[in-house]
């Protein structure tokens, strides 16, 4: 176990925020379409051409397509997808933020922010402004039941700038039915005359369906922002290397090339990336904290953030007791840092940090090795399996695509 200096077990790999992760494309994407500044460098000169752009980050195309493939790793995308529409395109190998989770990774493209700075750390998260448990993306309690006036929350609580508003051209949201509509969704198009429309969609032929008829009712330059998230669903109910996501990967390759084709001579680049790769973990490598009494004792709440990565508040006058008991329980399958010494060593993105960030990540952050996972369950808490799982620093979960196409006039 290590609790000080945060160095890396064998095979995890950090984000690289300096050029060639994700937050990089969303400063280089910033860049093209007239953004305010954001704190971070642009996508290194290689990875920039590669990706459509200039040597200033500006495209040669009029309009800017992003789809955003939730959970479509690079290792992935090498196995299962050689010779087909997507990896034809293939442009470069990007990394995800810390966590390499949605909560995180997605708020990055919403924001062109690190967690550094946008401070959302798991599905999972501990608000002090609420004093409660909540899972982020649907902004409800852990454990069920309702925030009081739950639009009100997301000025609360997250207080940053949508990159939808940082941007000086139009911004369409191409969103499945489900979430366009929801509370997060809205503080992320933006608030005001200038805010992004968002089209809701329900199957895979209309997501592109959507995006191609933005396109074509486009009378000025305009930035999409598309999300397609069934491969991360089926992959945390299957498994990611289980049959029905590689139908159903098999099924996205053919749109995509179908849209590429539909959108020929609209003078567009069209950007695919992800937020996260997946990793499986079998039952054998699922810990049930309550299997642990002795260490569950010395929490002040139950985990929070990912099964792969989780943040641990420990009870007043505890930290003695929950680094022997944390050893003594996870030394064979974690390390466990202090979160202090993770943001310090910029783990969550460069340059300050959030003053909310620390209150968000507790007292120890536990990072799970190989395929292991840690859970917790909450009295009344609906239990659930997950096969499929991210969040963590192995390959397979950190590194993820940048694919390229120009669709020219």
């Amino acid at each position: 176990m290590r609790t000080a200096k945060p160095e890396l077990p064998d095979g995890a790999i950090r984000p690289d925020y300096a050029g060639g992760g994700i937050v990089n494309l969303m400063r280089s994407l910033g860049d093209a379409c007239g953004a305010t500044s954001l704190p971070y460098a642009p996508l290194t000169s290689a990875a920039l051409e590669k990706a459509g752009l200039d040597g200033t980050a500006r495209s040669t195309a009029r309009h800017i397509v992003l789809l955003l493939i939730d959970g479509l790793g690079y290792r992935y995308l090498q196995r299962q997808g050689a010779g087909g529409h997507l990896h034809r395109h293939l442009q470069a190998r990007l990394t995800s933020v810390f966590p390499s989770t949605t909560t995180s990774a997605v708020t990055t493209c919403l924001t062109g922010l690190a967690p550094q700075q946008h401070a959302l750390t798991g599905w999972h998260m501990y608000f002090s402004e609420l004093d409660a448990i909540a899972a982020v993306l649907p902004l409800k309690p852990r454990g069920g039941g309702v925030f009081e006036t739950p639009d009100a929350l997301p000025e609360r609580l997250f207080g940053y700038t949508p990159f939808a508003k940082r941007i000086a051209r139009r911004c369409v949201f191409i969103s499945p039915q489900a979430i366009a509509g929801s509370t997060f969704t809205r503080y992320h198009i933006g608030n005001g005359g200038s805010a992004a429309e968002v089209r809701g969609y329900q199957t895979l032929p209309e997501l592109f369906a959507q995006t191609a008829a933005a396109l074509r009712e486009a009378a000025t330059p305009a930035y999409i922002y598309a999300y397609y998230p069934e491969l991360d669903a089926l992959a945390h109910a299957h498994g990611i290397d289980s049959a029905p996501v590689a139908a159903q990967f098999a099924a996205l390759d053919e749109a995509f090339g179908a849209f590429l084709a539909d959108i020929a001579g609209s003078d567009t680049l069209v950007l695919a990336c992800a937020d996260h790769g997946f990793i499986d973990s079998p039952p054998e490598r699922q810990i049930d904290l309550a299997r642990h009494p002795a260490l569950a004792a010395t929490l002040a709440r139950p985990l929070c953030g990912e099964r792969r990565v989780a943040y641990c508040y420990v009870a007043p006058r505890q930290a003695a007791r929950f680094e022997a008991r944390a050893a003594a329980a996870l030394g064979h399958c974690a390390d466990i840092f202090s979160s202090h010494a993770l943001i310090e060593q910029g783990w969550f993105g460069p340059g300050a940090a959030n003053p909310r960030l620390a209150s968000r990540i507790g007292d120890y952050v536990i990072v799970m090795r190989e395929n292991w996972t840690l859970l917790d369950w909450m009295a009344g808490e609906a239990r659930y399996r997950q096969i499929g799982v991210h969040g963590g620093l192995s390959a397979d979960e950190m590194h993820v695509p940048l694919i390229a196409a120009r669709c020219d006039a």
